[in-house]
């Protein structure tokens, strides 16, 4: 049936449609006082155009670079004095069940007793490194220089046991641990630290000369010497290890041992004592019989 020359089905759509405009008409006015309230907030005037949102863009990109300059390089803060990385170790997951010893027949450079040890040890001149393989398909890489040292001497561990007849792969490579060393150039008072830094700190001269400073953030533990070495281990990765070492550094300085030295006495020193040299007893003369 019609009404009026239209029939119900194009009342009910026209009127489904009026709504639909009238919806989008009611977002697009909240948007558009959220973006004229968000101006305001920002001090932009008038509507925004492309070029605006392109100069915005352009400013956020050139803050996150002045943020990435102003990013303070390794030694900057220590007076040039950079820890050296040491030692990574690492694992590996190889995905396979391993035969240890068809690995140790096959393989140079490989060792397997189980009564001592349950692993494959296996060492690479290039890049110098150490491997133990475990029967479940897990290896541990110990003895290089960098991560990417120990990616390459793992893949070359991995590439070995392929060669074996297994179907070893790369998989889930992760440094567990970085050890790194430096030298501060000054004495240290260890007993002094001890005492003030209590909490982080475990020093027992009788069994072990170093002091133990557990630090919190990063979460790294450090040795010190009395002689001004330190060695950072614990790490997870590089940026650690040079974080640790600048948070400790000017707690150092503050226990630097001062090199005053007590002038020896005249008389003391070697090669300057003058002996005395006693004069011989005289006899008494002869006495004359006439």
């Amino acid at each position: 049936a019609s009404s009026g020359g239209r029939c119900w089905r194009c009342c009910v759509l026209g009127a489904r449609g009026g709504r639909g405009r009238e919806g989008r008409q009611a977002r697009g006015g909240r948007e558009e006082e959220e973006g004229e309230r968000w101006r305001r907030a920002q001090g932009v005037s008038g509507p925004m155009s492309q070029s605006a949102g392109t100069s915005i863009v352009a400013a956020s990109e050139r803050a996150e670079g002045n943020e990435l300059a102003t990013t303070v390089a390794p030694g900057q803060r220590t007076n040039g004095i950079v820890p050296t990385i040491q030692n990574v170790v690492a694992t590996v997951q190889m995905g396979c069940k391993l035969d240890l010893r068809s690995i140790v027949r096959q393989a140079r450079n490989a060792e397997y007793n189980p009564r001592r040890f349950a692993a494959v040890i296996m060492r690479i001149r290039e890049p110098k490194t150490t491997a133990l393989m475990f029967a479940s398909g897990k290896m541990v890489c110990t003895g290089a220089k960098s991560e990417a040292m120990s990616q390459l001497a793992a893949k070359k561990y991995v590439r070995v046991v392929q060669k074996c007849g297994m179907p070893a792969e790369f998989q889930d490579f992760k440094v567990q641990n970085m050890v790194g060393s430096c030298d501060v150039q000054f004495p240290i008072r260890l007993e002094v630290l001890a005492h003030s830094h209590s909490i982080f700190c475990s020093y027992e001269p009788e069994i072990f000369p170093g002091l133990i400073y557990k630090m919190k953030q990063p979460k790294v533990v450090l040795l010190v010497f009395v002689s001004g070495k330190i060695v950072l281990t614990g790490a997870k990765s590089r940026e650690d290890i040079y974080q640790a070492f600048e948070n400790i550094y000017p707690v150092l300085q503050e226990f630097r041992k001062s090199e005053i030295l007590t002038p020896i006495p005249l008389e003391a020193q070697v090669g300057n004592q003058q002996q005395e040299v006693e004069p011989a007893p005289q006899l008494p003369a002869p006495s004359s019989q006439s």
